[in-house]
């Protein structure tokens, strides 16, 4: 559910123990800047930007990944295509994010409509079996998606999702708590728009960031790539489905609650991620894999963003469980 990193402030976020560069994570060996193949496919309301890296005819069924915000796009993805030397790896932008088309039309955002993008990709692309992944609001979508119980889904990775509104405002709340005072004060402050100068709540929130959503800046090659995009990051979608304010919900996913589906999950054939310390609390993520009979794993020295926090060990992570899960 996180925005893109704002502006530093370095003044302000000085004053709240902030540091001013951060580590630079490091690139995934094998990872694949450049596509393979790119296409724009047609969805409901638009056509949706996808690129391929590696094989799509090959023996492995491929894997796609879905981002999160709502409003991110694909950039964050870019280390996952080191799987491409095993088999295809499918990423895109959702309606109105990144590469895609931008007809800025609320009536397109929906869940079930950000949803039903996925077998229309699939279908696009000739693809009769894949494996998913999304994170954060990709989660949600890979969560509402694999309790369909899709021909198509060989397993389903659900990595540190939104899946009550509830419970993630309770588990930013405790991590807000256990934040420094002067820190802690301004993000409750700042839940409340005007309430503190825009620069005090943006480096209070980087702060937050940098504890719990992105622990390392990404590496040169990655973050050109992201600054290439027409979008990073879609501001409209975002504040109308999640809000305004970062640790309140008041768009249309307030009260979104997807607990009821945990129950219709594959569980074999499900894993739960989280980082080490995601402000999706990994403790909570173990719980629904538990409630789902699901596997659930945890990414060391990550936080929300883990695949580019730590790659490597994300992808150690699933090799193992792709290639246990690509047979029927």
């Amino acid at each position: 559910m996180h925005l893109d990193r704002r502006t530093f402030l370095a003044a302000s976020a000085a004053m709240l123990s902030f540091p001013a560069d951060a580590a630079i994570a490091p690139l995934a060996p094998g990872a694949r800047i450049a596509p393979d193949r790119e296409e724009m496919i047609p969805v409901e309301g638009g056509r949706v930007y996808v690129r391929i890296n590696g094989d799509l005819t090959g023996p492995r069924p491929p894997i796609v990944f879905a981002h999160g915000g709502p409003g991110s796009s694909h950039w964050y993805w870019l280390n996952a295509t080191a799987l491409a030397d095993e088999r295809a790896v499918i990423l895109y932008d959702q309606l109105d994010s990144g590469r895609s088309d931008h007809p800025g039309d609320p009536a397109n955002w929906t869940v079930a409509r950000f949803v039903s993008e996925l077998p229309t990709i699939a279908h696009a692309l000739g693809i009769t079996r894949w494996h998913m992944l999304g994170a954060s609001w990709g989660g949600t979508l890979a969560l509402e998606y694999a309790a369909r119980r899709p021909a198509e889904l060989a397993s389903v990775i659900i990595q540190s999702p939104l899946v009550s509104t509830d419970i993630w405002i309770r588990d930013a709340n405790r991590l807000k708590d256990a934040m420094p005072p002067e820190t802690r004060r301004l993000l409750y402050l700042c839940d409340t728009p005007g309430a503190a100068s825009q620069a005090e709540c943006e480096a209070a929130t980087d702060a937050f960031y940098a504890r719990h959503v992105r622990r390392f800046d990404p590496p040169a090659a990655v973050q050109a790539y992201k600054d290439a995009l027409p979008r990073s990051f879609s501001p409209d979608i975002y504040n109308h489905m999640w809000g305004r304010a970062e640790f309140t919900a008041s768009g249309t996913l307030k009260d979104y609650d997807g607990r009821a589906l945990l129950k219709h999950l594959d569980g074999k054939r499900t894993l739960f991620v989280a980082g080490e310390h995601d402000e999706a609390i990994p403790s909570t993520i173990a719980a629904f894999a538990e409630e789902a009979g699901a596997a659930f794993r945890e990414v060391p020295d990550a936080g929300h963003t883990a695949m580019n926090d730590n790659p490597e060990a994300y992808l150690a992570i699933l090799r193992p469980w792709l290639a246990a899960h690509d047979q029927g």
